[in-house]
C-alpha cells in the first residue's frame, strides 16, 4: 500500500511533467497558465502540511530557504544586468573555449548564479552570427554548474556543507582532479561540435564575426554591489538580514545603473519572474519527496562512494540539488559515524576516515545539476534569457535527450568510473 506522503509526492511529480510535457505540445496555453497552475499545485500541497498532516514546520523551513534562493539569483539577476560587457566579436572555437574556462574559474568567486548573470548575455553577443542552442546548453554545463565545483561559494550545496563544518578550502583540495578533467572533456567536446559549426557558417558570416571592437566593461559600479551581494551569503544572523542586504543591493543597482546600459543588455524582469514563479511551485511541492528521502534513504541500500555518486546526482537532476545534498551527507554521516557525538563530529569523521563519501556526494550535487533545467536555479535563468535572445532553446525533454545524454552523461560516468569505480563500502 503507498504511504500517504509518497501519495503527496504527486503534485511535485505532475509539475515537472508540466514543465517537461507542455511547453512541447501546449506551447501557448502554458505561456498563458504556467504560473496558476504552478501555485496551484503548490498551494495543494500547502494545505496538506498545514490542515491534514498539521505539521507546517518543513514547509515553512522550506519557504524560508525558497526566499534566500530567490533574494539570491533575483539579486545577482538584476545587478549583472546592469553590468554590460562589450566584446571583441571574434567567437572562434578556441576563444569561445576560452571564454567558457574563464566562466568556470568565475563561477567559483561568483556562485554560478553570478557568473551565468554576467557572462550569458556577452556569450549570446559574441556568437550572434552562428548562436545555435548547444552554445547555451554548454554554457549551463560549464559555467552553471561544473564550473563551481570548487568552493563553497561556486555553488549552494558546497556552501551548505561549508555550513556543516566543511572547511572552506577541503573541497579545493579534494576534488580540483574531478574537476579539471570533467571540464577539459566537456570543453574538448564542446570545441569539436564548436569547430564544425564555425567552418560551416559562411564566409561573411565568419568574417562579420572578428570585426574589430574593444573589450570594455559599462556600468563598473555594480561590482560594489556584486562584492555586497556575495559577502552578504556569509551572514547568517540575524533572521533576513542576509536576504535584506541582497534586495537593497538589487534596488540601488536598478536606480543608478544608466538607462542605455540597460537598454544594451536587453535587460527586463520577465526571465526572473518565470523563474520566481516555476520555482515557487518546485519548492512547495517538493517537500514530501525530500521528506521520503530523508527517512527512506537506508532503505535505498547505498553503501559505496560510487553508489552515493549517482543516487545524489541522480536526484539532483531533478529535486534542488541542495536539500538533496544535505539529505545523502546525513545519510552517509548516519551510515558511517553514528556513534560521533553531534553532526559537526560527525563530519569532521567523515573527512578524516572517509573522504570520498562527501567527495561523492558534492561531486554528484553539482555536476548532475546540470542534467536538466531545474537541476540547478542558473539553467532555466540562462534558458529565459536565451530564449528572450531569439536563441532556439530545446524543451525539457530536447535538453536532456539531445545534449545531457549523449554529452554530458558519458562525461560524469567517466569521473565515476576513474574516481570512484572501486570504493568499498567503509
Amino acid at each position: 500500500m503507498i504511504s500517504s506522503d509518497l501519495l503527496w509526492t504527486l503534485p511535485f511529480v505532475a509539475l515537472l511533467a508540466s514543465i517537461a510535457i507542455l511547453p512541447l505540445v501546449r506551447k501557448h496555453w502554458w505561456e498563458k497558465n504556467y504560473a496558476a497552475l504552478a501555485i496551484g499545485l503548490a498551494f495543494l500541497t500547502s494545505f496538506y502540511y498545514f490542515f491534514i498532516k498539521r505539521q507546517p514546520e518543513a514547509l515553512l523551513h522550506t519557504a524560508r530557504e525558497y526566499v534566500s534562493f530567490i533574494a539570491l539569483i533575483g539579486s545577482l539577476f538584476v545587478v549583472a544586468g546592469g553590468i554590460h560587457i562589450r566584446v571583441k566579436g571574434e567567437a572562434k572555437p578556441l576563444v569561445n573555449c576560452v571564454f567558457l574556462f574563464i566562466g568556470a574559474i568565475l563561477a567559483n568567486f561568483l556562485g554560478t548564479t553570478g557568473a551565468s548573470m554576467v557572462m550569458i548575455r556577452p556569450w549570446i553577443r559574441m556568437n550572434k552570427y552562428r548562436i545555435t542552442s548547444f552554445h547555451i546548453i554548454f554554457f549551463i554545463f560549464i559555467v552553471s554548474n561544473i564550473g563551481g565545483s570548487l568552493t563553497p561559494i561556486g555553488d549552494p550545496p558546497l556552501f551548505l556543507g561549508y555550513l556543516r563544518g566543511v572547511p572552506f578550502f577541503w573541497i579545493l583540495q579534494s576534488v580540483w582532479a574531478n574537476w579539471a578533467l570533467c571540464l577539459a572533456v566537456l570543453l574538448l567536446i564542446f570545441y569539436v561540435i564548436d569547430r564544425r559549426n564555425y567552418l560551416r557558417a559562411p564566409k561573411v558570416v565568419r568574417e562579420a564575426e572578428t570585426a574589430h571592437e574593444d573589450w570594455r566593461i559599462e556600468g563598473k559600479r555594480n561590482l560594489c554591489f556584486l562584492a555586497i551581494i556575495l559577502g552578504s551569503v556569509f551572514i547568517n544572523d540575524p533572521p533576513f538580514l542576509r536576504e535584506a542586504l541582497m534586495a537593497s543591493a538589487a534596488f540601488l543597482s536598478w536606480r543608478l545603473t544608466p538607462k542605455r546600459v540597460h537598454e544594451m543588455n536587453d535587460f527586463n524582469f520577465a526571465p526572473i519572474t518565470e523563474v520566481m514563479i516555476l520555482f515557487f511551485g518546485i519548492f512547495a511541492t517538493m517537500v514530501p519527496a525530500l521528506e521520503w528521502l530523508e527517512h527512506h534513504a537506508g532503505e535505498l541500500s547505498i553503501r559505496t562512494p560510487g553508489q552515493f555518486y549517482w543516487w545524489t546526482g541522480m536526484l539532483s537532476s531533478v529535486l534542488d540539488n541542495a536539500p538533496t545534498y544535505l539529505n545523502f551527507l546525513t545519510a552517509a554521516m548516519g551510515l558511517l559515524a553514528p556513534h560521533e557525538p553531534g553532526a559537526a563530529a560527525q563530519v569532521a569523521f567523515l573527512l578524516t576516515d572517509h573522504p570520498q563519501y562527501v567527495r561523492a556526494i558534492s561531486l554528484g550535487a553539482v555536476f548532475f545539476g546540470a542534467m536538466t533545467y531545474i537541476g540547478n536555479g542558473p539553467n532555466f535563468l540562462v534558458k529565459s534569457i536565451a530564449d528572450r535572445s531569439n536563441v532556439r532553446m530545446p524543451s525539457f525533454f530536447g535538453y536532456v535527450l539531445k545534449y545531457s545524454v549523449p554529452f554530458l552523461l558519458p562525461v560524469l560516468a567517466l569521473v565515476w568510473w576513474v574516481f570512484f569505480r572501486t570504493g568499498s563500502a567503509f
